[in-house]
C-alpha cells in the first residue's frame, strides 16, 4: 500500500470524496455550479499563481469536484490528525509531502496538503522497484550508487564506488565490467534506509517498506553485450541514464538511450559531476539532452527538476506518462541536489497494479535463471527472476531444457531475497534459490525452472520482425548473429528473410532464426507442438510465431549491428 493523497475542505457547506484509484483523495466544497461560477468570476486565477496539484480522477459525484477551496490552519490540523488515526488502524504511516495556499473568498488563508500514505512492511512484503543504471564509461554511475547506498559522499577520487566492484581489475581501472546489484530502502515515513550506521542487508529489508534495487551496468563499449543482458534478463522497471556534465553526450550514451527506448523501459536522466564545471557548462549539457529527447525518434518531454516540489510532480507524471523524462543535476562529491533524487525514488510508484500482480501469481511457477553460483556449505545456488506463480521453500520444480531437450527434477532448499532469508517468492520478484547438491554442470544461464504441471514446449527456431539500424555489409541468409531474448544470449543463424534476399541499413523484414547450440522454452503455447515432460527425449523443431521474440543486438566477428523491436 503506497499511495498519495491530497487533502482539502470547504469553509462553508463542505462534502468529501476520495479517488477510487488511491492516487488522490480530497475534501471539496459542496456548492452549486452557479455559485462557483460567480465566485470564480470575482476571483479569476492569475497567470503567475503557483502550480496546482495534479487533477483528481474523474470518478464519483461531479457535484463534489467543482472547486478545490482548501482548509484553514485549524481544519488542516484536525484533518491530518484524523488521517493519522485512520492510517494507524490499517498499519500505515503518513508523511506530508507539500503544502500550498489556494485562492479562496475569505480573509483567513486556506491551504491544501499532499500526503504520502505507506503501509508498514509485514512479512517482507515491501514494495520493490528495479532501476537499471546506464551511461557512458566514467560518467559516475557506480560512484552515485555508492553515495546513495552507503550514505557517505565521495572524496572526488572514486572512494564511494569501491564497495560496488566485484573484480580486482574493476578496482584498478575504475570501470564496471559486470552486473552488480545494490539496494536502497525507504521506511514507512519516507526516511532513507541504507548501509550507514553499520546496517546489514537483512536489517535494511526488515526496516524498509519500499526498496529500490539498482542494477549497475557497464558503460564501456566492449562490455555492451553485458549491458544488454542486464536490460533484457533483469526486467528493470525504470532506467536511470547518467550523463557527465563536463563531457556531455559522448561514447555509449546515445546507444544506451536507444536500447532503453527499444525495450520500452521508462527512462529518466541524471547529470552528474556538476561540481567540476561552471553553471554555463551544465546548462549547455541539459540543453543538449533536451534537444535529443525532443527529436522525432524519441518524442520525449524533458522536465528539469530543481526543487522538492518538482521532484514530487516528476515522480507522479513519470509513472503516468512514458513520454515524461525527468532530468536531475547533482554532484556525488558536494551532495548538491542529491536529496531531490531521493525524494523522487521515495514517491515513484510501481508500474504494475495489484490486479496484474494477482493474475501473475495465479499462474504456474516459472523462474528464469540469470546467474549460477557454488556456495560453500550450501551447494548450488541460482539467481534470477520469478516471472509467474509463487515459489516456496521445499517446492519441487523441473529445470531445462538441456542440450538434448530434457528437463530434470530438483528441490528448492531455501530462498534469499535482497540478501535476507525469505520463505515465499512471488511473481515479479528477484531472488536466489539454493538447490542443495544439484549438479551445477547441468545448469546454464537462460534455463528456466518451472512447475512440472506446466508441460513446457521447447523451440529451436523463431521469427522476428527486425529493423537493421546500422551494418557495413548486407544482412542475408546464413548470417550468424548474437541474439538476446529475455535471459537467453545465444548465437543463431539466419535461415530465411521473408520477401527479400538481403537486408541493408534502415530496412526491415521478417527473419527466421535458428539457435545453434541450445534450445529454449517457448513463452507461448503452440497448438502444433506437443507438451514436454521430463521423461521425453528429443523433440521435433518448433517455430515460435512472429513478434514473440525480439532481436536487440547482433554481431559478426568484430563488426556489430543493432536491431530494435517494432
Amino acid at each position: 500500500m503506497d499511495s498519495l493523497f491530497g487533502t482539502a475542505a470547504a469553509a462553508q457547506k463542505s462534502g468529501s470524496s476520495a479517488a477510487n484509484n488511491g492516487a488522490a483523495g480530497r475534501k471539496n466544497a459542496k456548492n452549486g455550479s452557479k455559485k462557483c461560477k460567480n465566485r470564480s468570476a470575482r476571483y479569476p486565477k492569475a497567470s503567475n499563481n503557483p502550480p496546482y496539484l495534479p487533477p483528481e480522477a474523474e470518478e464519483g459525484n461531479i457535484e463534489y469536484k467543482l472547486k478545490l477551496v482548501g482548509l484553514t490552519e485549524e481544519d488542516m490540523k484536525a484533518s491530518l490528525k484524523t488521517l493519522r488515526r485512520m492510517a494507524e488502524r490499517v498499519g500505515a504511516d503518513i508523511t506530508v509531502l507539500r503544502e500550498r495556499e489556494v485562492d479562496y473568498d475569505s480573509d483567513e488563508p486556506h491551504r491544501i496538503a499532499e500526503v504520502l500514505i505507506r503501509k508498514v512492511p509485514d512479512d517482507q512484503q515491501f514494495l520493490d522497484l528495479r532501476v537499471a543504471v546506464l551511461g557512458n564509461v566514467d560518467s559516475g554511475k557506480s560512484t552515485l550508487l555508492g553515495v546513495l547506498t552507503q550514505g557517505e559522499l565521495d572524496n572526488g577520487r572514486g572512494r564511494a564506488r569501491l564497495n560496488l566492484f566485484r573484480h580486482l581489475h574493476e578496482i584498478q581501472t575504475g570501470r564496471t565490467s559486470s552486473i552488480s546489484i545494490e539496494i536502497l530502502g525507504f521506511d514507512s515515513k519516507g526516511e532513507v534506509v541504507n548501509y550507514s550506521e553499520s546496517r546489514t542487508a537483512e536489517e535494511i529489508c526488515e526496516s524498509a517498506s519500499k526498496m529500490i534495487t539498482f542494477i549497475d551496468l557497464a558503460g564501456h563499449h566492449k562490455y555492451l553485450k553485458t549491458t544488454i543482458f542486464g536490460l533484457t534478463s533483469y526486467c528493470p522497471d525504470f532506467a536511470m541514464l547518467v550523463v557527465s556534465a563536463n563531457t556531455g553526450i559522448a561514447g555509449t550514451t546515445r546507444e544506451h538511450l536507444g536500447l532503453a527506448m527499444a525495450l520500452k523501459v521508462p527512462i529518466f536522466i541524471v547529470v552528474s559531476k556538476v561540481d567540476l564545471c561552471a553553471k554555463g557548462t551544465v546548462e549547455r549539457t541539459v540543453r543538449q539532452l533536451e534537444r535529443i529527447l525532443k527529436q522525432p525518434g524519441c518524442n520525449k518531454v524533458p522536465m528539469l527538476v530543481s526543487s522538492t516540489d518538482d521532484a514530487v510532480t516528476a515522480a507522479q507524471k513519470f509513472a503516468q506518462s512514458p513520454s515524461i523524462t525527468p532530468i536531475f543535476t547533482l554532484s556525488s562529491v558536494s551532495g548538491e541536489s542529491l536529496d531531490l533524487l531521493k525524494v523522487f525514488f521515495n514517491i515513484l510508484p510501481p508500474l504494475s497494479n495489484s490486479k496484474e500482480q494477482e493474475e501473475l501469481m495465479q499462474q504456474l511457477t516459472e523462474f528464469q535463471v540469470d546467474e549460477i553460483y557454488t556456495v560453500p556449505d550450501v551447494g548450488t545456488v541460482v539467481g534470477g527472476t520469478l516471472y509467474s506463480g509463487i515459489c516456496r521453500e521445499g517446492e519441487q520444480l523441473v529445470v531445462g531444457p538441456t542440450d538434448d531437450g530434457e528437463f530434470r527434477e530438483l528441490t528448492v532448499c531455501s530462498i534469499q531475497r535482497n540478501r535476507s532469508g525469505c520463505r515465499v517468492l512471488r511473481a515479479g520478484q528477484a531472488a536466489t534459490l539454493a538447490l542443495g547438491d544439484f549438479d551445477r554442470s547441468l545448469l546454464r544461464k537462460g534455463m528456466v525452472m518451472v512447475s512440472p504441471e506446466m508441460n513446457p514446449t521447447i523451440c529451436w527456431r523463431f521469427e522476428a520482425e527486425i529493423v537493421l539500424l546500422f551494418h557495413a555489409k548486407t544482412f542475408h541468409k546464413g548470417f550468424q548473429v548474437t541474439v538476446h531474448v529475455g535471459n537467453v544470449r545465444q548465437t543463431a543463424t539466419v535461415e530465411a528473410l521473408q520477401g527479400k534476399d538481403e537486408l541493408r541499413t534502415g530496412e526491415k523484414a521478417v527473419v527466421r532464426f535458428k539457435f545453434i547450440k541450445h534450445p529454449r522454452v517457448s513463452p507461448v503455447k503452440l497448438e502444433h507442438g506437443r507438451g514436454f515432460s521430463g521423461a521425453s527425449s528429443h523433440r521435433p523443431p518448433l517455430v515460435v510465431p512472429l513478434t514473440r521474440f525480439t532481436v536487440i543486438q547482433t554481431s559478426l566477428d568484430s563488426t556489430e549491428e543493432h536491431c530494435r523491436p517494432l
